[in-house]
């Protein structure tokens, strides 16, 4: 299952992207918002990255005006792995090399045509593992030091 979640300036890119994942057989579990009217996107952000943190969903992607705002709250969580993504490559690489189980988008910044094709590359890359492995064990590290303070 995936996790999508928006503030106000996403909510429409999100539909699209709901659609789009329903349209190739994805189980898709909405954490909202549900209208346009403004709300903040921490909240939002958060209860994506929970579900996925959590193993309640899979993956999970976050749609603000930017992307920078939602990721970095995102990112906030323990096991979260936000990667803001402008274009296919990045969506690439930050599968292979990050394993990143949320993917990021700013509505305002992408089309939603760019929006799709980043998110279907995305769902198609695997995790290279091997050296990679080790980076994501270190930044593991990190969360785990500061969870003991």
């Amino acid at each position: 299952m995936i996790a999508i979640g928006s503030d106000h300036a996403g909510y429409l890119l999100k539909a699209d992207i709901i659609k789009f994942l329903e349209s190739k057989g994805l189980e898709v579990k909405d954490f909202g918002t549900n209208s346009p009217d403004s709300v903040d996107y921490p909240d939002y952000g958060r209860a994506v990255a929970e579900a996925v943190a959590g193993k309640e969903c899979e993956k999970g992607i976050l749609i603000c005006g930017t992307g920078i705002g939602i990721s970095i709250a995102a990112n906030k969580v323990p096991g979260a792995r936000a990667a803001l993504c402008t274009d296919s490559y990045m969506a690439k690489m930050c599968k292979q090399h990050n394993d990143a189980n949320i993917i990021a988008i700013g509505e305002r910044v992408v089309g939603p045509g760019l929006a799709l094709d980043i998110i279907e590359t995305w769902l198609e890359t695997e995790f290279l593992g091997g050296r990679h492995q080790n980076r994501l064990e270190k930044i593991s590290d990190i969360e785990k030091k500061y969870l003991t303070k």
